[in-house]
């Protein structure tokens, strides 16, 4: 019966197969006649046959943005990218799964390594990889960055370029439109986006809308001045052309910030490294001290060594972000962060949170709503005054939170290596030999056999102990001296497993740790606006250069340079904002309101003469000085820059170094030295006692 029916299975696969066979046959006879052979043969023409990078960087993009944690770095590097790329999907998908691909491609191998350096060592392990996912931010936006340097120097054969076309049409948009045609400079695209501007039919509110998604500020003026070029016309100046000679001067700008740019990233670049090195060498530094110098294991195995990591985790992650601050903080990179709907907001809008954050928000009007205020406005800073205080109270809880827990662990660490811990009368250089850490620890677990009976009993008397360890098969022929000597090492054990538990001064200090956190979002901004200040110079020459390149065109008056000076000021931008917004309630007085409002002397004398344009001369009398001290005041920029970066080399390197010394210093030469001479003077006073 069984082969009867294998027989029939058998028989009817056979026919099932001679079916599709056949009906394969009439389908492709079909197919060929049809349209669909048409579609195949204009496909394989199209069809790439070997591999392809363009095409697997493409399946990569939509490969990350449905893995979620992967998803929110894809959408990041998208939003920088669409600048540079101008509605260019095909490239922006390209270049954020590039850029992603080589930020995994990093990370994923030194997230591998910490694994399997700090796998004995879990809480180690847990914030070293908190520390290497943040690292994946710096990664990301340092290779933006390179992109955002990329299409700065290609500006400058694109300025060149317009110069020739300016020449041979002697028109400002047929002159962009010429020299845009090569598609494969990522700057051709944005030069076809101010030529559809300036043929646009309103112009003026397609520039401002370019404004805002203008990869940076020289872009902007470029389009600016081509725009009152075009609106007013060009003019001669000294035989040459006014539009040119502005051209020039944006050149010569974008020339200071491309120098500047590569000598802060040379400075700073070996800085990034040095303050994350003592992570990774936090454990093969314990691990060498405890080989070679074996009376330390107790130091870096126990609290003590814990402390002094976390310390040193906690200083290097400090020193990590002020050191990419300080890098940061002159650059003229796009804040890409959602500044519309981030969690704080969508946090802010529950009302029991609402609530509990409101009580901490000082009150409108009052003096520190008024600091706050100015400090975030100082600092260029995207968060409102209630996201703030959102992150100032999440910090705070999670630091308390986290103290807590850490106190806990250093407990059960202390105690764990009382129960683990070889235990050996003398300290000796390098590690135990075979048969004396065997012996080591069959003395250990005769301890652990006495330390189990009592534990958590506080009263415990030497008498009990000796009595128990009396009673121990190991210590039988065991002298009066060993027992006694037993007995007391019992005891010291017993003493710190049973004291060894969460005190009240120990919570007292993760209300003052969590009270550090609530303080650093602050004490972060007033960093922020210290760094900010080395840049007013910069800033100020950079509002001489836009003044010198408008106050020569036609119909332009002191209004439209302030609402230059706005568009491009970073540092001034709420006081000049402030004028704009009074400007026509008053010119001389809202001028004077600013400059009571400033201290920075070059920036009161622009506006002192902007004041004079206002009622007295013509705006090419006011700042007649400019034009007549160019290479002066170009000469002066270069010293600035000189100066600035040699100031935040200084403050970076003292930064950047300070992890560094404090591993070497605090982990590695205080415990060597300190612990080597304790064991030293415990050997010899072991060894006079053993004479007498």
């Amino acid at each position: 019966m069984d082969n009867r029916v294998l027989f029939y299975i058998m028989g009817g696969a056979a026919v099932a197969f001679v079916l599709i066979v056949i009906a394969y046959i009439i389908l492709s006879k079909k197919m060929q006649k049809s349209e669909y052979r048409r579609i195949q043969k204009l496909q394989e023409g199209t069809k790439q046959k070997t591999f392809s990078a363009e095409v697997l960087f493409q399946k990569l993009y939509l490969t990350y943005i449905k893995i979620p944690f992967i998803k929110r770095y894809a959408l990041k590097i998208r939003r920088r990218l669409e600048i540079v790329n101008v509605d260019d999907e095909y490239n922006t998908r390209k270049g954020t799964a590039k850029i992603l691909t080589k930020a995994l491609v990093i990370i994923v191998p030194v997230i591998a390594i910490t694994i399997m350096i700090t796998s004995s060592n879990y809480l180690l392990m847990f914030i070293l990889l908190i520390f290497e996912v943040f690292m994946i931010d710096t990664l990301i936006d340092g290779s933006v960055d390179k992109i955002d340097n990329k299409i700065l120097k290609e500006q400058i054969d694109f300025f060149s370029e317009i110069r020739h076309a300016y020449h041979e049409f002697n028109m400002v948009e047929e002159a962009i439109y010429q020299v845009s045609q090569d598609d494969e400079k990522s700057i051709s695209r944005q030069g076809e986006k101010i030529y559809e501007i300036l043929i646009s039919d309103d112009p003026e509110m397609e520039l401002e809308k370019y404004y805002d998604i203008a990869p940076n500020s020289f872009l902007k003026e470029f389009a600016g001045v081509s725009y009152l070029t075009k609106e007013f016309g060009d003019k001669k100046i000294n035989g040459a052309s006014l539009y040119l000679k502005n051209v020039n001067n944006i050149t010569q700008e974008m020339q200071l910030e491309i120098l500047k740019r590569d000598k802060l990233n040379y400075v700073f670049q070996s800085l990034s490294v040095i303050s994350i090195a003592p992570v990774l060498l936090l454990e093969p530094l314990k691990n060498w001290a405890v080989h070679n110098f074996s009376f330390v294991a107790s130091w870096y195995e126990g609290k003590p060594g814990m402390i002094v990591q976390i310390l040193i985790l906690i200083l290097t992650f400090a020193s990590y972000i002020l050191v990419r601050k300080l890098k940061d903080n002159g650059s003229t990179g796009i804040n890409t962060k959602n500044t519309e709907n981030p969690w704080q907001a969508r946090l802010y809008k529950k009302k029991p949170v609402k609530k509990i954050v409101d009580l901490f928000i000082p009150k409108v009007g009052t003096k520190e709503y008024r600091k706050v205020k100015q400090y975030l406005k100082d600092a260029a800073s995207p968060l409102k005054i209630e996201w703030l205080y959102m992150n100032r109270i999440v910090m705070a809880i999670v630091t308390c939170m986290a103290s807590i827990a850490i106190f806990a662990q250093l407990h059960v660490i202390a105690i764990n290596y009382i129960y683990t811990e070889p235990t050996t009368d003398y300290d000796i250089l390098g590690e135990l030999s075979g048969k004396d850490a065997k012996k080591a620890m069959e003395i250990t677990q005769q301890d652990n056999k006495i330390l189990d009976q009592f534990r958590g009993k506080t009263k415990t008397t030497t008498n009990q102990i000796k009595q128990a360890v009396q009673k121990l098969k190991y210590y039988e022929e065991a002298s009066e001296a060993e027992i006694k000597q037993a007995t007391e090492r019992i005891q010291n054990k017993l003493k710190i497993v049973n004291s060894d538990y969460m005190q009240w001064f120990e919570l007292l200090l993760a209300f003052v740790f969590a009270l550090v956190a609530y303080m650093a979002p602050i004490w972060l901004l007033i960093f922020q606006v210290k760094m900010r200040q080395l840049e007013m110079e910069d800033e100020v020459m950079q509002f001489q250069t836009i003044i010198l390149m408008l106050m020569r065109i036609e119909r332009v008056s002191v209004e439209i340079i302030l609402e230059w000076l706005e568009r491009y000021s970073n540092i001034f931008k709420a006081p000049i904002t402030k004028c704009v917004n009074n400007y026509e309630a008053g010119a001389w007085e809202a001028l004077e309101a600013m400059k009571e409002e400033v201290s920075y002397i070059q920036f009161v004398r622009i506006i002192e003469s902007l004041q004079a344009a206002v009622e007295k001369i013509p705006i090419t009398d006011a700042f007649d000085e400019l034009d007549s001290e160019r290479e002066y005041y170009q000469e002066k920029r270069k010293e600035s820059n000189e100066r600035l970066i040699q100031r935040k080399g200084m403050i970076g390197k003292v930064i950047g170094f300070a992890p560094m010394v404090c591993l070497f210093v605090c982990y590695l030469i205080i415990p060597l030295v300190f612990i080597g001479f304790t064991s030293m003077s415990t050997s010899f006073s072991n060894m006079q006692t053993k004479k007498f």
